[in-house]
């Protein structure tokens, strides 16, 4: 028997210990400041009168808008808040929610976003208010710009590694077992 020493041994796992964050840290959604994306309300928002503000609104990324500068990958959900600014709705967005899939293999991103709300042409606000009223339709096109960088690691995903155990074709996956050879109950 070959006896490692103890210098080597801790050596080797200090080693191992290093490489592990490298490793976790590989899987980043990463959006620099400044950049700008291209988004939409989920369901059409009107302020009124005197409620000229509106917490939790739900927004999705636009894919191929030719202005942003970056792209969110196809499943996201943002959250912000709308407030009326005289003749301008002010969006400012607080928290996403991201899924990027990739064959069978999902990637979940969840974290804190800062971004306001800026019309295609970079005037800052939503010009979709009247005197009294905004309405912003699901179909309006807008940009977020960020004001700080975007760096969200990957969260841990429970439902990916059930999937995994389930794929296992062999039958040692828990939730794919092999049955067992029985015998047919309704032959004779």
């Amino acid at each position: 028997m070959i006896k490692i020493p103890d210098a080597i041994r801790s050596a080797s796992g200090l080693a191992l210990f290093l490489l592990l964050p490298l490793h976790a840290s590989a899987n980043t959604l990463s959006v620099p400041a400044d950049a700008v994306v291209a988004f939409q309300v989920i369901d059409d928002l009107v302020l009124e009168g005197e409620s000229g503000r509106r917490d939790d609104i739900l927004l999705r990324p636009v894919s191929a808008d030719e202005a942003a500068t970056h792209e969110l990958p196809e499943y996201c959900v943002v959250v912000g808040d709308a407030l009326q600014d005289g003749d301008r709705l002010r969006v400012t967005a607080k928290a996403l929610t991201c899924v990027e899939t990739e064959g069978s293999d999902s990637d979940i991103y969840n974290g804190e976003i800062s971004a306001a709300a800026y019309e295609m042409d970079g005037s800052y606000g939503l010009a979709v208010c009247d005197a009294s009223r905004c309405a912003l339709t699901s179909d309006h096109v807008f940009h977020l710009k960020l004001a700080k960088g975007l760096e969200i690691e990957e969260q841990d995903n429970p439902s990916a590694r059930i999937n995994e155990q389930r794929r296992q074709a062999d039958g040692a996956g828990v939730a794919n077992p092999v049955p067992a050879d029985r015998p047919d109950p309704d032959s004779n």
